[in-house]
């Protein structure tokens, strides 16, 4: 529920507005049932044999003969069944062809599973927690709790990690982040790190850019980049780092890219008995507390990428997460030490208590972490050591910017191997062969103009790839940004109460038009039984059979006159509803809130099958490309005509509604909240159930009983459609 979008100012608005701006937001419901097929497809696809490519497109004269069921390309994210991957899947589900309409549902499934092996990996996408699989922020290293993957992605890891399938989601909004901020009329944000990014927020957002200059002047020491043939290199250098960094009594905070990386380099310096701290996304509750005293004498702290961010490591120890923990040892509240920190009128005794305590407790603690600083500052300060380049230079330097903070002196290095991911993917394939070339053993470090560029060149590529995904998610959702405005429009009408009679009669009036249009089909009605035809849907509705005649036109019932006759009868009916319906008690025509409820409800449920269409329709549209047809502009086109298809629909359906709705009593009309934990009668006592009458129920497959039809009105929807959609 919001008031409007006036102005909104983010935190950390890069994470928002750009990191995060690649996946669509989505208020999901509770779908159908997730079915076996899941389980199936994920045993089908562990029997297959993949090979991975850092680029398939590299490797596409090798596709005819190769020895593999499924290829993963890395680079693009994909994972797909080769020609022998398809004939063992036709074998396994006995079918004919793959590829035909009919096994689309069956195909997706197994595309799925293909994505959950081939690409999502665990530790690092997501982490199997409490039986559940919780998904993993590639950006900050936080858990995602309470978010899932889409199109049953999610489901797919579930099988795959032998956890509870849980129910598929019914998609009921969608927007981007994009067109959500470009709500507010007005739009700011802080970061410490959006430069690199100032081209997509002017592009995308109209937001410039101002850089506020520090404090205190930045003495932190930004050693180059050292890189290392493989990673047996890379990491020895790292833990001898780390250690002599711990001798001389120097904070260390180690970044990585993944959980996994994150328990190795740990593993490695438990050997080396070294005490330490590991930070991730398993151990996402002690974040704060973790960070805030990294910057202790000889600390050695190993984080994901969250490192802290919202966090100040100050040099010698945070004291007051220090004093935090001494009244969470006393038996004080989470909620009072809350309030401890805090200034707020009160007389609550347990809080004056905390904050007298605390306010001691800080004293002291401050004066040995003022010592403790001042040892860490001729250590050197806090040495910040990446264990990987990130594919997004603004990670890196958050990194970075944890050091040095308030002129505080500090260090920083990043260590890589040729065998990272970064430059495995979109690295130089000149320097990959220049170390060949050179013989350069494991451990000895490169230090080289020409990588650095390689590097830096290597980021921009995937920040670049990044922008253009971001880019073009926008572009087609702003076909739907355009249809969401207008529907949109029309429930915030229902929403706010607006008097809709006009407009329901405006839909009565063109439902009656194009009815008898069709029904006649651009000629005259000249028997009594063309006339009983073209008036059949009508006699479902408001019309008696026969009450109209073919003498009533003197022989002929054109469109123009038919349609005159049936908007008189249809308002008549409409009006003879409305007085049977009857006043609420303010006075108003029933009728009115029976316009708004019924409106309200048939514009959600074609919204969002609507939803449902786009979707499919873009996930197929790239292959108009072959066609010499931008996607997009197709996409477009046919949105549109399915955007009419449903606007007509509505009408119809809006129209059926008002004149076959039933009123089965007071209590429904009326809006009284009831509660009541024992229904009683009245002499007080528990009122006994009555037997319920059972009807027999329709099966999923069956015609719906409401005789709904589809949009286009080819056929009746089945059950599972309409009325059973939600059981």
């Amino acid at each position: 529920m919001q008031r409007g979008h006036s102005f909104a100012i983010v935190d950390e608005v890069d994470s928002i507005l750009i990191d995060e701006a690649r996946t669509p937001l989505i208020i999901s419901g509770q779908g159908d049932e997730s079915t076996d097929l899941y389980r199936q497809a994920d045993v089908f696809v562990n029997g297959l044999k993949k090979v991975v490519y850092a680029s398939v497109d590299e490797k596409e004269e090798e596709q005819e003969d190769l020895d593999a069921d499924y290829v993963v390309d890395e680079k693009a994210k994909t994972a797909t069944l080769t020609a022998r991957g398809i004939a063992k899947a036709e074998k396994a589900f006995a079918l004919e062809n793959l590829a035909d309409i009919e096994n689309a549902t069956l195909s997706h499934h197994i595309n799925q599973a293909l994505k959950a092996h081939g690409i999502m990996k665990r530790d690092t996408d997501y982490i199997v927690k409490d039986g559940e699989i919780i998904i993993v922020d590639e950006f900050t290293g936080r858990l995602m709790l309470g978010r899932r993957y889409s199109e049953g992605l999610h489901q797919a890891i579930e099988a795959k990690e032998h956890v509870d399938v849980q129910k598929e989601n019914k998609t009921l909004a969608t927007i981007t982040f994009q067109n959500y901020f470009r709500l507010y009329n007005k739009l700011s944000g802080m970061t410490g790190t959006a430069a690199t990014e100032a081209e997509e927020f002017q592009a995308i957002y109209g937001l410039d850019i101002i850089e506020i200059p520090t404090n205190k002047p930045v003495i932190r020491k930004d050693n180059p980049d050292v890189v290392y043939k493989n990673d047996i290199g890379k990491n020895h250098a790292i833990i001898e780092q780390i250690v002599a960094c711990h001798e001389k009594g120097q904070p260390v905070l180690v970044g990585t890219v993944s959980i996994e990386k994150s328990e190795y380099i740990s593993s490695l310096l438990k050997k080396r008995g070294v005490a330490h701290t590991v930070l991730n996304a398993k151990y996402h509750e002690k974040e704060a507390e973790i960070v805030a005293q990294a910057g202790r004498l000889g600390a050695v702290t190993i984080a994901t990428n969250m490192a802290g961010r919202g966090t100040d490591i100050v040099l010698g120890g945070n004291p007051e997460f220090m004093a935090k923990t001494d009244l969470r040892k006393a038996g004080f509240a989470d909620e009072v030490i809350a309030e401890a920190t805090g200034f707020a009128e009160t007389d609550n005794e347990d809080i004056l208590n905390a904050r007298k305590m605390f306010a001691e407790r800080m004293s002291v603690h401050k004066k040995e972490t003022d010592e403790e600083a001042e040892k860490v500052r001729q250590a050197g300060g806090l040495f910040i050591l990446g264990t990987e380049r990130h594919e997004s230079r603004r990670i890196d330097n958050q990194l970075r910017g944890r050091s040095g903070r308030q002129g505080d002196p500090g260090e920083s290095r990043f260590y890589l191997a040729m065998t990272d991911d970064i430059m495995r993917l979109f690295g130089s394939e000149r320097i990959m062969g220049m170390m060949e070339a050179l013989k350069v053993d494991d451990d000895t470090p490169l230090d080289h103009k020409m990588l650095s560029n390689a590097i830096e060149q290597a980021q921009k590529t995937v920040e670049s790839r990044n922008f253009q995904t971001r880019k073009t998610v926008l572009e087609y959702d702003d076909v739907m940004n355009k249809q969401r405005g207008i529907i949109y429009g029309e429930r915030r009408k229902v929403l706010d109460g607006e008097d809709l009679q006009q407009q329901i009669l405006g839909m009565i009036r063109e439902f009656v038009s194009s009815t008898v249009r069709d029904g006649l089909g651009g000629e005259p009605a000249e028997t009594q039984q063309k006339l009983d035809e073209a008036l059949a849907p009508f006699t479902k509705l408001f019309l008696p059979a026969g009450a109209l005649k073919i003498s009533a036109f003197n022989g002929s019932a054109d469109t123009e006159h038919l349609t005159d006759a049936m908007q008189q009868i249809a308002e008549k009916a409409y009006q003879a509803r409305e007085a049977a319906f009857g006043v609420r008690p303010d006075g108003t025509p029933l009728m009115r809130e029976l316009e708004r409820v019924i409106m309200l409800r048939v514009v959600d449920e074609y919204w969002m099958d609507h939803i449902d269409a786009m979707d499919d329709l873009r996930r197929g549209i790239g292959l108009r490309g072959y066609g010499s047809v931008k996607p997009i502009d197709a996409y477009k086109q046919e949105g549109f005509d399915m955007f009419e298809a449903m606007v007509a629909g509505i009408r119809e359906e809006t129209v059926r509604r008002l004149y076959t709705v039933r009123i089965r009593g007071e209590q429904t009309v009326q809006r009284k909240a009831v509660a009541k934990n024992v229904a009683t009668n009245a002499g007080g006592e528990p009122e006994k159930k009555k037997p319920v009458k059972k009807v027999p129920k329709p099966g999923r497959n069956d015609p719906c009983p409401c005789g709904k039809m589809k949009a286009d009105g080819s056929r009746r929807l089945k059950y599972k459609e309409c009325c059973g959609r939600n059981e």
